[in-house]
């Protein structure tokens, strides 16, 4: 009976059962296991002949010893270490270069960031409105301002493949695309100028009034560069109806502007506070520890007065509190920081247009255009140093009335910091939004995200009490500004064309 059984075994092993064929999506299937050979050194010697025993095995059943717990560990690893990094490597095969195709997905980032762009003014309006000096407010915010384009360029621009023509973050920072690079930086230098005016001239004309007409001349004159450089992928008919409805929120901007300060100086008059050189009077009122806490106000010692958003007593009470000073000052001279602001935003998106798409044929046959995330890093790399650079030098030389400072006193402040590290998270992050969605639907219908007004007009009323008591012609000309913005971010929407990535 026994020799029967080894004479069957024998011939298994010698003609082993044809396997059925798989095709080239089914491998076959291989049963790793070692058949028991105990008790019986006929088969064990069958097995060895057959090569399903190792030497190693017979020599270790001799000696009557196991596999060691490392040689079965190493077995393993060789057995799934094939299949595992294959299967990764498919997974990274599968992963590209993210990047915005569609008309949809351009509109979603662009109103992802007008919400953002909004936003950040009113933060550091919040924090020069508490007292804090802006060349410290600014520092801050260049920090976090530049964060968000390392992060970017790290998500968007790094992680998968690089697509045809269009290499990932890393691979083109090695490439001889200078002239991309310095339009790119170029557009990061004026941005930051006319962020730096723009601290300045908010005291002067307020949050929204600056906005307004900086915003409206960023569209007229930088969706009008776009529109050509984009090569009028954009509906001319529908665009330029947004830009004259801009236009006409610039004219509406200023006549509010005009409104509002007659209203104040109609109020410091009938108060007696106006004195003749345009100082004011200090306030004596005193605080109210029953009130709630003032927005406005930093710490949880101090009260707000007893007086109401709008009047008198509030004007001179933020005088006294805000850091830049402004009772006695020409109005030109804040819509001449106004004007040269806008000026400068008006020249930035066209600037970074250029560097993404190359309309002046400046990069050398066969290098490819830089892509968004990688334009957008070397843009935040000049706004960081020209931010850095002219807040220090302010730090000893300020304007505008400003107190001089010290770079000590800087890092020793730490009264609202938090505030302006996001606030220069909300502008990186704006920025990049807004890059995006051009590069898909052309640069002229980003320029939507002008309309940030909207959002910052809303800050201004919620937490600044702008408006507040102001005459009716006022809130006339603010209705007719909003409405226009929202027309011209209808339109301007409607405009949308698609840049073909091919």
């Amino acid at each position: 009976m026994g020799t029967t059984k080894n004479l069957n075994l024998s011939a298994q092993l010698k003609n082993p059962p044809q396997q059925r064929e798989r095709g080239p999506g089914h491998p076959r299937r291989v049963a790793f296991y070692k058949p028991s050979t105990s008790g019986c050194p006929a088969r064990r010697r069958e097995f060895l002949a057959a090569g399903y025993l190792s030497q190693g095995d017979e020599v270790r059943k001799r000696r009557g010893t196991r596999s060691s717990p490392s040689a079965s560990a190493s077995s393993d690893s060789e057995v799934l270490q094939g299949p595992l990094l294959s299967s990764l490597s498919s997974i990274r095969a599968g992963l590209t270069m993210y990047l915005i195709e569609d008309k949809g997905g351009a509109i979603a980032v662009m109103l992802a960031s007008l919400l953002f762009l909004g936003t950040w003014p009113a933060v550091l309006t919040l924090l020069e409105r508490r007292g804090r000096l802006p060349q410290h407010t600014y520092l801050d915010y260049s920090l976090t301002n530049l964060l968000a384009a390392v992060l970017i360029a790290l998500t968007f621009g790094q992680l998968g493949d690089s697509k045809d023509g269009m290499p990932n973050f890393f691979t083109q920072l090695s490439q001889d695309n200078w002239p991309s690079v310095l339009f790119a930086m170029a557009g990061g230098v004026v941005l930051s100028v006319g962020n730096l005016s723009t601290q300045y001239a908010w005291a002067y004309v307020g949050l929204s009034v600056t906005e307004v007409i900086s915003s409206s001349m960023v569209v007229v004159i930088g969706t009008t560069l776009n529109y050509f450089l984009d090569n009028r992928i954009n509906k001319a008919e529908i665009l330029f109806a947004g830009v004259a409805c801009f236009l006409v929120a610039v004219i509406l901007g200023s006549a509010v502007h005009a409104s509002n300060a007659a209203d104040n100086e109609e109020k410091l008059n009938a108060s007696n506070k106006l004195g003749e050189n345009g100082s004011v009077e200090p306030s004596k009122g005193v605080p109210d520890k029953d009130a709630p806490m003032d927005l406005e106000n930093p710490s949880g010692t101090k009260h707000v007065t007893r007086a109401e958003a709008g009047t008198a007593e509030y004007l001179i009470e933020l005088e006294e509190r805000r850091s830049i000073k402004v009772f006695g000052s020409s109005t030109f001279i804040g819509l001449g920081i106004v004007f040269f602001s806008g000026v400068c935003f008006s020249l930035f998106s066209p600037a970074f247009n250029l560097a993404t798409n190359d309309q002046w044929h400046t990069l050398k046959d066969g290098v490819p255009h830089l892509v968004v995330y990688t334009a957008f890093f070397y843009f935040s790399i000049s706004c960081f140093v020209i931010g850095i650079g002219l807040n220090i030098l302010f730090l000893y030389r300020p304007m505008a009335g400003v107190p001089k400072s010290s770079f000590k006193a800087y890092i020793n402040d730490w009264k609202g910091r938090q505030w302006a590290l996001l606030a220069g998270l909300l502008c990186g992050f704006g920025n990049g939004f807004q890059f995006m969605g051009g590069q898909a639907a052309g640069y002229a219908a980003a320029d939507a995200v002008q309309a940030l007004p909207l959002v910052s007009t809303f800050w201004g009323i919620l937490l600044f009490g702008e408006y507040r008591k102001s005459s009716r012609k006022t809130y006339i000309l603010l209705g007719f500004m909003l409405f226009m913005f929202i027309a011209a971010v209808a339109t301007l929407m409607a405009s949308s064309g698609h840049r073909s990535t091919k």
